[in-house]
């Protein structure tokens, strides 16, 4: 069975702090759903997470996949100094 979701809210994480961005309708193939739930709001407000807003959330996720693309960045460079090399996640397909 194919799925209708109203008002649909875009959780995004980081760290302890967490963002809500509404996203209203979205139609999903029934082939697609694995899983459903519904959030207690009671249990909610029970959390340690911070609730920022959208601006803030989407700048903390940028300087988090930044930090990691740095990170990963500096492994490439360090196992090629050692001779190794690693295939990029875009040319997998080609072995």
């Amino acid at each position: 069975a194919n799925l209708v979701l109203h008002q649909t809210v875009e959780r995004i994480h980081v760290g302890k702090k967490y963002g809500d961005i509404p996203r209203g309708i979205f139609v999903v193939r029934g082939e697609n759903v694995v899983l459903l739930g519904e959030i207690d709001l009671e249990k909610e407000s029970d959390t340690p997470l911070q609730q920022v807003s959208i601006e803030e959330i989407l700048e903390e996720q940028r300087v988090e996949q930044q930090a990691k693309q740095e990170s990963e960045k500096l492994k490439v460079q360090a196992l090629k100094e050692r001779g190794l090399c690693i295939p990029r996640a875009d040319t997998l397909d080609e072995y």
